[in-house]
């Protein structure tokens, strides 16, 4: 494997740790915020700390980048993005983080499907995993009765723009400055926040210095540090072994959820994350079986 090939392994491992992470500061964050102010709050202070450093990287590296069109696509990723964040992060008032993290993880099995709809080839076992990703989903959060839990369901609508994002990153930003799109995103994403947090949210400074832990980490390693590094590192990975590297931060989630916010599952939750996580798993199998077709 080419050097950077596994550069860009360690960078979306990293992202999938700091990620999984943020769903316990994202729930912590939401004691004394709104959703939108919150995730406001914490993606402007990301733009703004990725600032001084495409600066420096100016100084230090030389620029091989076209970024012709670094605004309009930064708009265009940061108006997805303001709906995967703000869908989930609304969720996240109405479930767990593990189950929260579980369900965001299903953009591994979307990535595929939607990308069947340009004509982009789906392997047999990735149309298995997303069945067998339904079944998952469906002992995780569907109650008895058929009923499911409205942040849940929220958590799916946001899994959807995860999967959009992925490929608009995978098709448009690899030869475009990483550090400058992910500050461009990150505004535009905090600012729409922002906006709708000012209609149906009330604002007051003590309560954002009350949270100044979670959005902090949220802001400055979650924000400035793992997405730009999702950036960076898809640009040498490709997207399906990407999109499994990074489902990783469920496990993360789960885990951290547990240990830090004592969150539980019962035993049907369980058997549905078990499942939903194999199908992740067989899903990605069948895209790297898919491209060894492809390429031979």
């Amino acid at each position: 494997m080419k050097k950077s090939g596994v550069r860009g392994e360690i960078l979306l491992s990293i992202t999938a740790v700091v990620w999984g992470l943020s769903f316990i500061s994202q729930k912590l964050g939401m004691n004394h915020l709104g959703p939108f102010t919150f995730s406001a709050t914490r993606l402007l202070l990301g733009s703004a700390v990725l600032v001084p450093v495409f600066l420096l990287l100016d100084r230090v590296l030389p620029d091989d980048h076209d970024n012709t069109n670094l605004i309009p696509l930064g708009i265009l990723f940061g108006t997805v993005l303001f709906f995967a964040i703000s869908t989930q992060q609304y969720g996240l008032q109405y479930t767990t983080a593990g189950k929260s993290a579980f369900i965001t993880a299903l953009y591994i099995l979307f990535v595929p499907l939607i990308g069947r709809m340009f004509k982009q080839p789906i392997a047999k076992l990735q149309w298995i995993g997303a069945l067998i990703g339904t079944v998952g989903l469906y002992l995780l959060s569907v109650e008895p009765g058929l009923t499911m839990q409205f942040g849940d369901l929220i958590t799916v609508v946001s899994s959807l723009f995860w999967s959009i994002h992925i490929l608009l990153i995978d098709h448009f930003a690899k030869r475009l400055d990483g550090v400058r799109l992910s500050s461009i995103q990150f505004f535009v994403a905090g600012a729409l926040n922002l906006i709708v947090a000012l209609f149906v949210e009330d604002i007051y400074g003590p309560n954002i210095l009350a949270s100044y832990g979670p959005i902090l980490f949220s802001g400055v390693v979650v924000v400035g540090v793992a997405y730009t590094f999702q950036i960076l590192g898809q640009r040498t990975v490709n997207p399906a072994t990407a999109s499994l590297i990074m489902s990783f931060e469920a496990v993360i989630a789960v885990i951290a959820g547990m240990v830090l916010l004592r969150e539980t599952m019962d035993t049907r939750e369980l058997i549905g994350c078990v499942i939903m996580f194999a199908a992740i798993i067989l899903s990605q199998q069948g895209a790297k079986h898919e491209q060894i077709v492809v390429s031979d």
